[in-house]
């Protein structure tokens, strides 16, 4: 009895587990820059495309009300209750904490009784339209992972577009429109996201899913980002790896997803019905308890973190990028143009590093610590276009782009001690070195040490200024 107990909570357990490791943990793969791998000439650096962890964003946003002063509570007045929209003998008062409703009331915790809210002023101006915009900003761009989610206080409102900017709001475009009636309202055919495919992802709908007055459960209005995943990445986002495919290949796709800022416009309250009731104008207004934005901070596959410096987010780039986006190579590492990440090939994609300079090769910056070798020339899979060090993209080197760069030339990866550099694959060493470019003599790894004259049967050809060159870029094995 016991036993079969235990099997059948072990069975649910299971079935549990599987279905929520396809939900939100799903964006958490890339969340490794580089590793170390061993290969026969030792530990290498191994580099890989990599992603910031998906947050709750709303902890950094900045919002911005207009008009400025549609906050209730000054001068402050009365309005209905939200379950009796007759029963008016509610106050709004912004010198009294217990009555005010300012704006951060959207963004603070929720599960509080009773509930805390931001409010307009009532539509005591009627006719003249109640309208408002809420503008969220960021001063970043991001990418979002789940969906948007307002939870109104009173009613839904009857007409609102959701739009977005990706220029920190110097222009905006629609994101959704809302609507109890869509033709009506904006000239618009009703539809869901449930109508689309992965040919119509894109196309801007106008929805009266979300509409209704004052029904019970009719608060929230979502921005669906999942079931728009869906499409590519299958009803629970089990295939991630088509969905990463499709990101990493269309742009317009990659820039849907992507914001700096959000803009809620509320163009008509919640009347619950055809007309308004002039008598009791009160009754109508806006009120939003809570605003759910997840997503991660852009930083071009270039980096796993993300901190906030003087209330402004920046990624933590790697793979030598900088910028708030990692959006550009950092000095002395521009030795061909900047290229975001790719996811592609799946699971580790491509990292696309920024690579040295020629001309910091004369004058290698200086760093706390060098990797004790080069075998990072190498590139972490046969088919990756890009390698994990190259010095330049000047024909002599000849790295940027072959499936695998050279370890060895005639010009500036010289074979050192009088090696033989062999089809641009490795050096053949006299029998009294080693190393990628025969710099090391062998000696130096018996427990005695090297003799005085334990080179002097090898002859040297070729200067060890690009040995040295090489040795001086080796910053990207820094710790």
């Amino acid at each position: 009895m016991y036993l079969s107990r235990f099997l059948s909570l072990h069975a649910l357990w299971v079935t549990v587990s599987s279905v929520m490791q396809h939900y939100p943990s799903v964006w958490g793969h890339y969340d490794v820059c580089k590793t170390q791998i061993y290969t026969e000439e030792g530990k290498i650096w191994d580099y890989m495309a990599c992603q910031p962890e998906a947050r709750d964003m709303i902890k950094y946003v900045k919002v911005t009300l207009d008009p400025p002063d549609i906050t209730c509570g000054d001068p402050p007045e009365t309005f209905c209750a939200m379950g009796n929209p007759y029963m008016c003998n509610n106050e709004c008062d912004a010198t009294t904490n217990e009555l005010a409703h300012p704006p951060e009331l959207m963004f603070d915790l929720e599960g509080r009784h009773p509930s805390t809210f931001w409010q307009s002023t009532t539509w005591k101006d009627y006719p003249k339209p109640l309208q408002v915009n809420i503008t969220l900003s960021w001063n970043k761009t991001i990418e979002l992972t789940d969906n948007i989610v307002i939870t109104f206080e009173s009613g839904r409102p009857d007409q609102m577009i959701l739009e977005k900017s990706l220029d920190y709001g110097r222009t905006w475009q629609p994101y959704q429109y809302y609507a109890t009636d869509c033709l009506d309202a904006f000239h618009m055919d009703p539809k869901s996201v449930k109508d689309l495919s992965q040919h119509t992802v894109l196309e801007i709908i106008c929805t009266e899913e979300y509409s209704t007055g004052y029904m019970t459960n009719s608060k929230i209005i979502h921005f669906e980002i999942k079931d728009r995943f869906a499409f590519f990445a299958g009803p629970r986002l089990h295939n991630m790896a088509s969905l990463y495919g499709q990101l990493d290949t269309t742009k317009k796709l990659r820039d849907f997803f992507t914001i700096t800022d959000l803009r809620i416009r509320l163009l008509r309250p919640a009347t619950g019905e055809i007309y308004v009731d002039e008598q009791h104008l009160a009754r109508y207004f806006y009120a939003i308890s809570d605003i759910r934005v997840y997503g991660r901070c852009k930083c071009n596959l270039h980096a796993t973190g993300c901190k906030e410096e003087n209330k402004k987010l920046f990624c933590e780039c790697e793979h030598n990028t900088t910028g708030p986006d990692c959006g550009k190579c950092k000095k002395n590492y521009q030795g061909r143009p900047w290229s975001p990440g790719s996811y592609l090939p799946i699971p580790k994609g491509t990292a696309n590093i920024c690579i040295p300079s020629i001309s910091s090769i004369g004058n290698p910056p200086k760093f706390d610590r060098i990797w004790p070798n080069i075998s990072s020339l190498e590139v972490s899979k046969p088919n990756q276009v890009a390698p994990k060090l190259a010095l330049s993209t000047v024909s002599s080197v000849q790295v940027a782009n072959h499936k695998r760069a050279n370890v060895c030339d005639k010009e500036l990866l010289q074979c050192q001690n009088g090696g033989t550099c062999l089809k641009n694959m490795r050096c053949q060493c006299p029998p009294a070195y080693t190393g990628i470019l025969c710099e090391k003599l062998k000696c130096e790894r018996d427990p005695g040490g090297c003799s005085q004259n334990s080179g002097n049967m090898a002859v040297s050809h070729g200067p060890l200024l690009p040995l040295t060159a090489l040795l001086g870029v080796t910053g990207l094995f820094i710790f």
